[in-house]
């Protein structure tokens, strides 16, 4: 028996080629496959996702095709591959550019970049914090519709020309009165800079998160957006239900209470603060 097992493997591997593989070789191999899982799980839940599986269906195809020799098939896929590949760059443009700002916001990046060491270690003041955080649970108390948008590292200059300048000092009363019903400037998003209100009424880029719950209203989706886009904390009070949630990096947290927003100001409050990380609550269910 081992000699028929040795026969049949000496057969079947004399003529492979079998190179010798180093300890670099394992360690790329694995940074490939982190890369490539980290990517797959990226696009999961956008419509990129959909385009990669009609990619891949495309790709099946033509190994169908490839396996009968259907030489037609095969010389038109290999005459489009270029024009199909100049086309996958503008079709996941945005998802590509979201990747990339998701790489600059990396802290390695950011401590080496000599342009950022002279800015100020402190984002905002604690009496701007607390102000946030009584307007919020305020509005919140009497069902007041809100979208505050907090910036960190990346600056928001595009989505503050969508709105209104203000250039005003943080205080829960602005920002009570800039959200009261029936106001010019209640409608869309308040962004703050450090210790100042830069813009109000701006329009934020809604999410593509296929995973979403459907009972949420246009408020939380551009909440989730902007998290997707940017670095910044996203803080939404809910119109319907009066209840306050958090959006950051994607995760959009649920039913949070003072101590906890506070909390999670304060993690962004200093810049070479390392923010925890955040999981969905549990109970999409409008109470």
């Amino acid at each position: 028996m081992i000699d028929w097992l040795r026969n049949f493997i000496d057969n079947y591997t004399n003529d492979m080629y079998l190179p010798a593989i180093e300890i670099k070789d394992v360690v790329e191999l694995l940074i490939l496959t982190v890369i490539i899982y980290e990517i797959m799980l990226w696009i999961k839940n956008t419509k990129a996702w959909m385009l990669l599986r009609g990619i891949i269906m495309l790709g099946a195809f033509i190994l169908f095709a490839w396996l009968f020799q259907m030489h037609t098939i095969l010389y038109l896929a290999a005459q489009s591959i270029n024009v199909l590949a100049i086309a996958a760059i503008v079709v996941f443009q945005p998802e590509l550019r979201r990747a990339l700002e998701k790489l600059g916001e990396k802290n390695l990046l950011s401590n080496i970049n000599p342009f950022d060491r002279g800015r100020e270690n402190e984002r905002f003041s604690d009496l701007t914090a607390d102000s946030i955080v009584t307007a919020c649970y305020e509005m919140g108390s009497v069902c007041t519709g809100a979208l505050i948008v907090v910036e960190q590292a990346i600056r928001l200059n595009e989505y503050e020309m969508t709105g209104i300048e203000l250039d005003c000092k943080v205080s829960s009363q602005v920002l009570i009165n800039i959200f009261e019903h029936n106001t010019p400037l209640h409608d869309g998003a308040v962004i703050i800079r450090g210790n100042r209100i830069t813009s109000a009424t701006c329009y934020l880029p809604l999410s593509d998160n296929m995973s979403i719950s459907k009972d949420l209203g246009t408020r939380h989706r551009a909440a989730l957006g902007m998290s997707e886009v940017c670095d910044a904390l996203v803080i939404v009070v809910s119109e319907e239900t009066g209840l306050v949630s958090v959006a950051m990096g994607g995760v959009l947290t649920r039913d949070i209470k003072r101590d906890e927003l506070r909390e999670r100001l304060s993690q962004i409050q200093y810049r070479n603060s390392e923010p925890k990380k955040f999981t969905i609550r549990k109970g999409w269910r409008r109470k």
